[in-house]
């Protein structure tokens, strides 16, 4: 299982997902989207990543992928632990 969290600096819901992250073995790359290059690379998922009732992409935005396909689109650890032990 391979990652990408699209994430902000200093964002506390973001820093709470990533630390449930790391206890999850899965690699994968971090995309701050303060940076020009992340901005461009989260657009290759806008088809897929969860939006609030006026639009705005919610953040975090985790999107796990197996062979290059996404599996789930997350937002926030209680997701990710959901979406583990449905796994499990």
């Amino acid at each position: 299982m391979n990652y990408l969290l699209f994430s902000y600096p200093n964002c506390p819901g973001c820093e709470e997902l990533k630390k449930c992250l790391s206890e999850t073995g899965f690699g994968g790359q971090e995309y701050n989207l303060v940076l020009k290059e992340s901005k461009l690379k989260i657009r290759d998922f806008l088809s897929v990543i969860k939006r609030d009732d006026k639009g705005a992409i919610i953040i975090p935005t985790l999107a796990l992928q197996e062979e290059r396909e996404v599996v789930a689109v997350l937002n926030n650890r209680k997701e990710l632990e959901d979406w583990l032990r449905s796994k499990a």
